[in-house]
């Protein structure tokens, strides 16, 4: 399977999806773990995927994305940001909203 069909796949399969580095438990940059606690504290179940254990997703998923720095979360198929838009969205309380809303509506399905 073509990197990018994988990279679709994943995205696909999962509601709530956070490309970092490293694990939610065991980040690998400030940034991972910065997104990785606000996406945690929204209280619904997600997917990561470690970009440096996966280092053709790391290498072609800021091209697929249009978006060039890691963590990236993607919810209900689309990409929402990185860690500062994260933060900024949790701390406005719009991040809660987006993925409770998607995580019901995956649930419905």
């Amino acid at each position: 399977m073509d990197i990018i069909d994988t990279i679709k796949e994943q995205i696909a399969n999962n509601t709530i999806l956070l490309y970092m580095k490293g694990s939610p438990n065991a980040p690998q940059c400030g940034f991972s773990a910065r997104a990785a606690q606000v996406v945690m504290a929204c209280g619904e179940k997600f997917a990561y995927v470690d970009i440096l254990q996966n280092p053709e997703i790391r290498a072609n998923l800021p091209t697929y994305a249009n978006w060039p720095t890691f963590p990236q979360l993607w919810v209900g198929g689309e990409l929402v940001g990185g860690s500062d838009i994260l933060i900024e969205m949790f701390e406005k309380g719009e991040l809660q909203s987006l993925i409770k809303d998607a995580a019901e509506k995956a649930k419905a399905e």
